[in-house]
């Protein structure tokens, strides 16, 4: 006979990095396995915070924009691999989602904090900054290049869904078999709470924020990110301007909405969310289409009222209420 596998619980661990509040979710055998798993978890999603935020110039991240304009620069892998998956975003789309825009991220930021509309002048100087294409990786080298001086990354759409994915990453080296990274709009999770086909996660309606989820999904060995103007955005105006920006005209979205992506992992869930935001589900929804186990479901204010969009493979991921 063999020995009965010992009875896992849950735990609960919470903690600040990149901006938000990650909460992570494990069950394990005992309380000293979890709390080591969960430290190393959050030692690594500290480490991507420390290489890849933008508020403060001794990043890795940082300091490779203090090279823009000169030769190539030698990075890290994790930095490379986000760069180099962001880049083919940036192509499958068009541009709706590109890095390279943090030089109109940065005075939109001020506008928020201002209440005042950035000068167009300075506006236009940093659109010209940006396009995915002034940035080149050479993969065999592991080396990055930002073409023109004073241009700036910026990894708000793409680093916190990585982070997730590597803190499951480093929770399943420690034996976890059933855990949610949640930081934010992101969620990833890997394998299901015992007894149950999955994680079930709640999306919050964007006609009241504050009330509890009206869909939920169940996901096993996935990621869900969902972006919207619920909480970060400036009215100037009387116009409502969200945080996402469209990295093509460097204008922020004014229409409401809210946008959930399902993928694989959080490195693909996180900027597709941004994606069909700026798209819409028409020009956005084929992307997902062609992007293996992504799906995306859609809200938005329109002129009739609340409409509500799904990609072809969402349903299989819903449940019901409750």
């Amino acid at each position: 006979m063999t020995a009965a596998a010992p009875a896992l619980t849950r735990f609960a661990f919470t903690e600040p990095h990149m901006g938000t509040r990650y909460r992570i979710i494990i069950y394990a055998a005992d309380e000293l396995s979890a709390h080591r798993a969960v430290k190393n978890a959050f030692q690594r999603v500290a480490d991507l915070d420390d290489m890849m935020t933008d508020y403060r110039p001794t990043s890795e991240l940082m300091r490779l924009c203090q090279k823009a304009g000169g030769p190539p620069v030698p990075v890290s892998q994790d930095l490379f691999t986000v760069l180099a998956h962001a880049q083919e975003v940036s192509r499958l789309s068009g541009g709706a989602f590109d890095v390279t825009v943090g030089p109109v991220v940065r005075l939109w930021r001020r506008a928020r904090r201002t209440g005042e509309l950035p000068d167009p002048e300075q506006l236009a100087r940093a659109q010209a900054l940006v396009g995915y294409d002034k940035m080149r990786l050479d993969p065999k080298a592991r080396t990055v290049q930002l073409t023109q001086p004073g241009m700036l990354l910026d990894l708000g759409g793409i680093a916190k869904g990585y982070a997730a994915d590597a803190a499951l990453q480093v929770l399943r080296q420690q034996g976890i078999t059933s855990a949610l990274v949640a930081a934010s709009g992101d969620i990833a999770v890997m394998g299901a709470p015992p007894g149950t086909a999955g994680w079930k996660v709640g999306i919050t309606p964007l006609e009241d924020e504050n009330q509890k989820p009206s869909r939920y999904l169940l996901l096993k060995d996935a990621a869900v990110s969902t972006s919207g103007d619920a909480e970060q955005y400036v009215e100037i105006g009387g116009i409502r301007y969200s945080h996402i920006l469209d990295p093509r005209t460097g204008k922020p979205l004014v229409g409401r909405s809210s946008v959930t992506v399902v993928a694989p992992h959080g490195l693909t869930a996180d900027p597709l969310t941004k994606v069909v935001s700026v798209l819409g589900p028409e020009r956005g929804f084929p992307i997902i289409e062609a992007t293996s186990g992504a799906a995306s479901l859609v809200t938005r204010q329109t002129a009739k009222g609340l409409e509500t969009v799904r990609s072809r493979r969402f349903t299989r991921y819903e449940v019901k209420k409750g």
